[in-house]
Parts: structure tokens; C-alpha cells; sequence
């Protein structure tokens, strides 16, 4: 688990610098729960999880422009440098925090090279710093990047008709 490998006083000094991070941004909205605690990571949502879908829309509008993850994400990377943790944006509010080596690549461990001719990732979030980028590009996947399960369901029509 995450808690058990960084350990609880390094976890608590990571949240309390996060949380008094997102108490001083000026943003226009937040809603609550801005860290979730999962096993293997963090999800940190600098608007709140607890936003409405239309207050997700806005928000996601609103980063794109003044880039509010993207800051975060590099001040947390300075801050907290010899964590090790991986920084990955993802979705429309929040970003992932996690060991490093601990992202999507982690499945590959399970899948046997001699069994599998290709193995073959769609992702929407494929750039530096998106939460599909480090399997998107490993050596051992053909990643495809997509905008919706719309454009991944044509492209599925289009590689295996």
C-alpha cells in the first residue's frame, strides 16, 4: 500500500502541504474532497471531487487556460523531489500521485512478452504528464491516442475490421 511504502509521517507532511496548497488557490469554485486516499495512490482535485458535472466542465475550461494542475503539480514535484512519486494529470479535475514505476505500465509485468504478438493501449490523457502517457509510449505497447469511446470504437473498426 501507499501508506505502507512511504510511510505515515512523510504521507501526513505530503497532505499537509497539498491541502494548505489548494486552501490558498484562487479559483473560482471548490467543493470538497480534494485529496482521496487510495491504496496504491493519491487522487488530488484542487476544485473538490464533490463538483457538480457541470462544475467539472468549467473547471476543466478554466485549467486549460490558467493551467491550475500543471503549477501544482510542479511546485509539488519541487517541494517533494526526494519522494519519488509520479505525477500524473488525468480526467477533467484532478491528477494522480503515486510511487514512481506504479502507473499503468505496471499491468505489463503480468502479461507475458512469448504470449502476446502486440499489445495494443488507447488512452485520451497520452502527453508528458497525462495519467496514460508512460504506457501510451513503453516499448512493449502500440499506443493509440483518442479523444472518447466514440473515436475509440472507430479506430477499434478501423485496426481489426
Amino acid at each position: 500500500s501507499l501508506k505502507e511504502y512511504v510511510g505515515n509521517d512523510k504521507l501526513n507532511k505530503f497532505i499537509n502541504f497539498t491541502l494548505l496548497y489548494i486552501a490558498n488557490l484562487d479559483i473560482p469554485i471548490k467543493r470538497g474532497t480534494f485529496i482521496e486516499f487510495r491504496q496504491g495512490m493519491l487522487n488530488v482535485s484542487p476544485i473538490g471531487r464533490n463538483c457538480s458535472q457541470d462544475e467539472r466542465d468549467d473547471f476543466e475550461q478554466y485549467d486549460h487556460i490558467h493551467q491550475v494542475r500543471a503549477k501544482m503539480v510542479n511546485v509539488l514535484r519541487a517541494q517533494f523531489a526526494d519522494y519519488d512519486f509520479t505525477y500524473s494529470i488525468g480526467g477533467q479535475i484532478s491528477f494522480d500521485v503515486f510511487p514512481a514505476g506504479w502507473d499503468k505500465t505496471y499491468c505489463l509485468k503480468f502479461l507475458s512478452a512469448a504470449d502476446f504478438d502486440e499489445i495494443h493501449f488507447f488512452g485520451d490523457k497520452t502527453h508528458v504528464g497525462g495519467n496514460d502517457y508512460e504506457i501510451f509510449v513503453h516499448d512493449r505497447t502500440i499506443g493509440h491516442a483518442v479523444k472518447s469511446p466514440e473515436d475509440t470504437l472507430r479506430l477499434l473498426d478501423e485496426l481489426f475490421p
